[in-house]
């Protein structure tokens, strides 16, 4: 076991909570377990031991590190991989790291970790490498995953001004007629987030398309208040 995961493990479990961690197995369906320590704790330690060891933190040993901590159960180190590799890769990607985002993306999956790496690892990513965008997205929005397609919709969460405008709405028109809630709603959200830039442009989209009620109704939450 890498040293770094071995340090992180043990300060995880010093500060495990069982009555914590079984709520929170609960609200994430039971699809994970926990060790029951609440998001602000949890960064703490996890800034702390990345310090300890930040002159080591190449970016080969933090992909090392993250599909290692992938590969284990406990929900909690999913988040720090992905928190670790948004810290210490941002602006430092190659476009190799395409397959290894696929795969957090694709494993482990749940609305939790999959919308943090749309935005913020996958979203980052392509700010780099914008040229990549159309083959990328067009890749991960035909996919037979519905993560993969979830994250086309929202990698452009924190683009603001600069969203792609006509690919959102390409997107949003591929899957409107998908019956897949979480599809239904990353629209509705990427929609309404654009709508903060651009309120009018989503307002007459949306007005003129049939979406989904789901959809619809996220989308113009800003719009209707």
């Amino acid at each position: 076991m890498d040293s770094f995961v071995s340090s992180l493990i043990t300060s995880l479990e010093n500060h495990s909570n069982p009555n914590e961690a079984q709520r929170m197995h609960l609200y994430m369906k039971e699809h994970f377990p926990y060790y029951g320590i609440k998001a602000p704790i949890r960064k703490r330690i996890l800034k702390e031991i990345s310090d300890q060891y930040k002159k080591e933190l190449s970016h080969n040993r933090v992909i090392l590190i993250a599909n290692e901590l992938y590969q284990k159960p406990e929900r909690e180190l999913h988040y720090c991989a992905m928190e670790l590799v948004d810290r210490f890769l941002k602006r430092k990607y190659t476009l190799e790291d395409l397959d290894f985002i696929t795969h957090l993306i694709s494993q482990n999956s749940w609305w939790d970790t999959v919308d943090f790496i749309a935005k913020h690892i996958l979203g980052n990513y392509l700010l780099q490498f914008p040229n990549q965008i159309p083959t990328i997205i067009n890749s991960y929005s035909t996919s037979k995953n519905m993560w993969l397609n979830r994250s086309a919709i929202l990698f452009q969460l924190g683009y603001k001004g600069n969203t792609y405008s006509k690919l959102l709405f390409e997107l949003c028109e591929q899957h409107k007629k998908s019956k897949e809630f979480f599809i239904k709603k990353a629209i509705g959200w990427a929609l309404r987030e654009y709508s903060k830039v651009e309120p009018q442009i989503v307002k007459n989209y949306i007005t003129s398309t049939n979406l989904q009620a789901l959809s619809e109704k996220e989308g113009l939450k800003i719009i209707n208040r």
